[in-house]
């Protein structure tokens, strides 16, 4: 099978979808592999690199992007809607839902999508997923140190504290992969930290882990946008970190306007989730180069590629992460890689003009599809 590597041009994407290492495998496997000039520059891996291993550069977009698998990292951009080409598959952070534009030049290039966010594995866990949101919660706790500055319209709270002077309260919503990570670093660095979650295990080994490492931190259950701890926390709090993922789906909105409104001013909110639709109401997508701004009187960071920021580690854990379902369909065909592993069927979006995750489906109120 001919495999495809784009170079990334959503704002500030440094990454690439395959490592020189990665694409090596996949020739090994008797593929041919066509990478866009400099497409791995920003991240270290220069044309050479990928040339020494046995890959093409492409000679034009157009060759590239008529190969039968495009291996990316982000949703696909504006500038590459007349690219696509019918029956070509694209496996890549997908986020269908909250961008009808997006969605309408897919289904109408009639292609295949499979979202690396959708994927499963044995557990029902997210392995695509996870590598990128373990990062992404990583650095949360520092876009939040960012935003809390003055210069960003903060209200100039050090996060750590120092001398006598106690570190930041910080809120997160979430104990998943991205809120676990942010409470790991809030806590090591002196912040007081509060995390709501409505999965009591994940709440209780977050705890037990932290509690084990010196680190005390309260956890609570989330019953909903009217929990009334969760709003006075929110309310008292320097920075709150959203941290909620409902796989395949938009993300509830847990912060209404008005519980915003009566935050403190300065105070910041990072929502990670921002590429699910966010967590609050007053969140709007971002980019890294305007990555802030306020709003009821409170800083808002809702950047959805954060990785991008530690683009070389972040390509590495992508592609050891994907690679494996990369070497699936191409070796086995798009087709029957699906139909042998339900885990990676379940990250198939939209199929020749036609949606066919139900997740999808019901959240952009369009007819679900039947799965080829």
């Amino acid at each position: 099978m001919r495999v495809g590597v784009p170079r990334e041009c959503k704002d500030g994407e440094q990454r690439v979808g395959l490592t020189p290492a990665g694409a090596r495998a996949l020739i090994a496997d008797g593929h041919t592999v066509v990478i866009a000039a400099g497409a791995g520059a920003a991240v270290g891996f220069a044309d050479a690199d990928y040339l020494s291993v046995g890959i093409e550069i492409a000679a034009s977009p157009e060759a590239l992007w008529s190969c039968e698998l495009i291996v990316k990292v982000k949703e696909l951009q504006p500038s590459e809607f007349a690219l696509l080409v019918p029956g070509t598959t694209v496996f890549a952070f997908a986020q269908l839902h909250r961008d009808p534009a997006l969605l309408e030049a897919v289904l109408a290039a009639r292609i295949r999508i499979i979202a690396y966010e959708a994927v499963r594995d044995a557990a029902g866990a997210l392995p695509l997923l996870a590598p990128m949101s373990r990062i992404a919660g990583r650095l949360a706790p520092f876009a939040g140190a960012q935003a809390l500055a003055t210069d960003r319209g903060g209200s100039g709270v050090l996060l750590p504290g120092v001398d006598d002077v106690p570190g930041a309260n910080v809120v997160i919503v979430g104990a998943g992969s991205v809120g676990s990570e942010a409470a790991r670093v809030a806590a090591q660095i002196g912040c007081k930290v509060c995390v709501f979650s409505r999965g009591e295990e994940r709440r209780t080994a977050l705890a037990r882990s932290l509690k084990e490492l010196g680190h005390g931190v309260a956890t609570y259950p989330l019953s909903g946008p009217e929990d009334a701890r969760f709003c006075a926390a929110v309310i008292d709090a320097d920075l709150v970190i959203g941290a909620v993922l409902e796989p395949g789906m938009l993300s509830p909105k847990l912060l209404r306007r008005a519980l915003v409104r009566s935050m403190r001013r300065g105070s910041a909110l990072i929502d990670v989730g921002i590429d699910q639709g966010g967590i609050a109401e007053t969140s709007r997508m971002t980019k890294l180069s305007a990555p802030t701004y306020v709003e009821e009187g409170v800083v808002h960071y809702a950047v959805p590629n954060m990785p991008a920021l530690v683009a070389r580690t972040a390509t590495l854990a992508l592609t050891q992460a994907t690679l494996p379902q990369v070497r699936a369909l191409a070796g086995r065909g798009i087709s029957a890689a699906l139909a042998a592993d339900p885990g990676l069927r379940a990250g198939a979006m939209v199929w020749q003009g036609a949606v066919i995750h139900a997740g999808l489906a019901a959240d952009v109120n369009v007819p679900l599809a039947s799965a080829p």
